[in-house]
């Protein structure tokens, strides 16, 4: 992938899952990375183990919920060719179920704090550039309410913003279905094993992503040039049948 040879990619929350993936990929292509996380250790680890791969690895504290903080993050790391965002949480239950204020977490970690984050980046792309954003796949509004809100919300929003930045930008997003990631560290071994049975049985193939297949999708959408304003479902097919 001689694209990425010297090009410099920001990924908001960079440290485990898809965004390591994508790090890592992006690090053996010979991008300049510089990796967000909110967490001091991870993001020491993560950045330790990206610059096994690649020297050109710079870590960052940031969260993404504090919009002041995040600010001060891209002002000091300057202009960057990319951006990835993997923002955003996961949530359960319908509008009448779920409390309240889970609906509207969720909405605002997905939604408003990519809309956040976009805002920020867009005068600091490159001319060719690109901001990738993470949407989901799978769950329907009365038992994933606040997501589904969230993820349409991410889909509306690559759109316009591929309006807005065209024709010196492009703005995309990748929608995964659920996956086995760290983010999942917090249950239990045997749930999360629970889970991806379920989750295999739903999809028409038959399985749960990998982590690498799904980092896949957004190297893709930054190296193709002429994508913009699309949502690619990395979801196994599961949209399909649910």
């Amino acid at each position: 992938m001689a694209y990425f040879k010297g090009k410099t990619v920001l990924i908001v929350g960079g440290t485990s899952g898809f965004g390591f993936g994508i790090a890592s990929i992006l690090a053996r292509a010979g991008a300049h990375l510089i990796v967000t996380g909110r967490n001091q250790e991870r993001l020491a680890t993560a950045r330790d183990k990206l610059r096994v791969m690649s020297p050109d690895v710079v870590g960052e504290i940031a969260d993404a919920a504090d919009e002041a903080g995040l600010r001060k993050v891209f002002e000091r790391i300057g202009d960057f060719d990319h951006l990835v965002s993997m923002v955003g949480g996961s949530m359960g239950g319908g509008f009448l179920e779920a409390p309240l204020n889970t609906i509207r977490k969720a909405v605002e970690e997905k939604l408003f704090a990519n809309l956040a984050i976009a805002r920020l980046a867009a005068p600091r792309l490159k001319d060719g550039g690109s901001m990738v954003l993470t949407a989901g796949s799978g769950g329907r509004p009365h038992n994933a309410s606040g997501a589904i809100i969230g993820n349409d919300g991410i889909r509306s929003l690559v759109q316009g913003l591929a309006v807005e930045l065209a024709p010196r930008c492009r703005a995309n997003a990748v929608a995964p279905t659920w996956t086995r990631t760290p983010l999942w560290r917090h249950l239990a071994e045997k749930d999360v094993d629970a889970t991806e049975a379920l989750f295999a049985k739903t999809i028409p193939l038959g399985r749960t992503a990998t982590i690498e297949e799904v980092a896949s999708a957004y190297v893709f959408l930054m190296e193709n040039t002429f994508i913009t304003g699309q949502t690619i479902a990395v979801d196994g097919g599961v949209t399909l049948v649910s």
